[in-house]
């Protein structure tokens, strides 16, 4: 094989896998759908609870995820008991709406 014709391969199969990254990139519709549902379920969560609102951090790293549509690092760790109480129900409204576990945002590091 030429150089010149090395270099042509290469060039197509970067390109390729450009396309693939790109590809890789996009939200599937379900994971569209999945946050779309789960961003309504949060907002139902927060009339509910407005008696007892999630502390300012918790509610902006939830938040983050959601602006991120759902793609976000998870990093809401709820904290106070109306985090907890809050947690406790979109864990809950998650899984009724067809979301796993491990879609939730919660996660606490020491």
């Amino acid at each position: 094989m030429t150089l010149a014709r090395s270099a042509v391969l290469l060039l197509m199969l970067g390109l390729g896998l450009g396309a693939l990254g790109e590809a890789m990139a996009q939200p599937s519709p379900w994971a569209l759908e999945k946050c779309a549902r789960y961003r309504q379920a949060w907002a139902e969560a927060l009339l509910r609870f407005s008696n007892a609102p999630p502390s300012p951090g918790f509610r902006a790293d939830h938040e983050a995820f959601l602006a991120a549509d759902c793609k976000e690092a998870r990093r809401a760790c709820p904290e106070s008991a109306a985090d907890i109480a809050l947690a406790n129900a979109m864990t809950k409204a998650a899984l009724n709406l067809g979301l796993s576990g491990s879609f939730l945002p919660f996660i606490c590091r020491g």
